[in-house]
């Protein structure tokens, strides 16, 4: 029976495969050459940055980012290291409205940057779940002709619950990207709130994308966020949103009649585009350059960036604060009796605290 089916054919047939890809990528080969596993030591990570190995800035950036206590350490040494060679940039802030096409005027005008000669770095801040801190990271999937431009180096990175819409260990990365070589950082913000303070303090220059049609312009965003802009570029100017986006140009430049001067001297411009169709890209990254030849030139954009150096100084301060009362073993064992009491009504918040901080600075002394 079994020698007749043999000689039968079958409707079973196993159809020759395809040859199977190499197992390794040979461009990542290329990168990791001359990269050992494992923690290197601090001068190992700031030569191989200031090299421009992008593994080994990547490496860096994750123990920037890490919280264990080893890997700060390391990542403190690497910055002192690294601090000399940065500041010699373009920091460019932006933001806006979920749905605005970010991701896609970041690419376009991205690409016409590296296509000019240019270093560029995005780090683009995806939100995280405030319930499980988890983060999607998916910018480099929507930028993917950006994501292999040898010129470019995207890092996203989760704000994990930071305020400003930006990751906490933002203005550090930037420090590396710039000693890395990268003449020019975009930090791609989670959109528009109420603390994008954080990231007009750590940029040179603040952009925010806007829709037209999309109901009252001027009632979609606060007035803080407008007199921090250095342009207002409303996107998606094209097909039959055209008339509208030029509509609300001019809307956009009325208001911004009404606010006071700035202290730079500088007009906000409020432009069009279509990131899509690559129109009013090229123009758009003229005024910008041209905003940082002014600012170098009566003196604004250094006076921005020592204002900058101070405010990081202190908000360092704040978050060692922090994170020594929470660590402190005074306060870690009267904190449960204390959160007990506030919860039951049998002490005020202010009085809580007022508590912790006594027990926190008896313990220190």
């Amino acid at each position: 029976m079994q020698k007749e089916n043999r000689d039968n054919k079958s409707a079973l047939k196993v159809n020759k495969g395809i040859e199977q890809p190499a197992s390794f990528n040979p461009q990542a080969a290329k990168m990791l050459k001359g990269t050992k596993p494992g923690l290197l030591t601090a001068k190992e990570y700031a030569e191989g940055i200031k090299s421009g190995n992008r593994t080994i800035l990547s490496k860096a950036i994750t123990l920037i980012e890490s919280s264990l206590p080893k890997h700060q350490k390391l990542a403190d040494d690497i910055m002192e290291l690294c601090l000399p060679f940065s500041g010699n940039s373009i920091r460019v802030g932006i933001t806006g409205v979920p749905g605005v096409g970010k991701s896609t005027f970041i690419e376009a005008l991205g690409k016409h940057l590296t296509t000019s000669g240019h270093k560029l770095a995005v780090l683009a801040i995806d939100p995280s779940s405030k319930r499980t801190k988890g983060s999607i990271l998916g910018d480099k999937t929507r930028m993917e002709e950006l994501a292999a431009d040898p010129d470019a180096f995207i890092r996203p990175s989760p704000s994990a619950g930071s305020l400003g819409g930006v990751a906490k260990k933002t203005k550090e990365i930037i420090i590396l990207c710039e000693a890395a070589g990268f003449d020019t950082i975009f930090v791609e913000t989670v959109g528009v709130g109420q603390s994008e303070t954080a990231v007009y303090s750590m940029v040179d220059f603040f952009l925010l994308l806007m829709l037209a049609g999309a109901g009252d312009e001027l009632q979609g965003i606060k007035r803080g966020i407008m007199e921090m802009a250095d342009a207002i570029v409303i996107n998606k100017a094209d097909g039959d949103n055209v008339a509208k986006a030029e509509l609300a140009k001019r809307e956009y430049k009325n208001a911004l009649h009404l606010f006071p001067p700035t202290e730079s001297g500088w007009i906000p411009f409020v432009d069009t585009c279509s990131a899509r169709e690559k129109n009013g890209i090229e123009e758009i990254w003229e005024k910008i350059a041209n905003y940082e030849t002014r600012m170098k030139k009566n003196g604004y954009f250094q006076k921005r960036r020592r204002e900058q150096k101070l405010k990081i100084m202190f908000e360092t301060i704040q978050e060692s604060f922090q994170n020594s009362f929470k660590n402190n073993p005074s306060v870690k064992k009267l904190l449960p009796k204390v959160e007990r009491m506030v919860l039951d009504g049998n002490l005020s918040s202010y009085k809580a605290a007022k508590q912790l901080l006594e027990v926190y600075f008896k313990s220190i002394k």
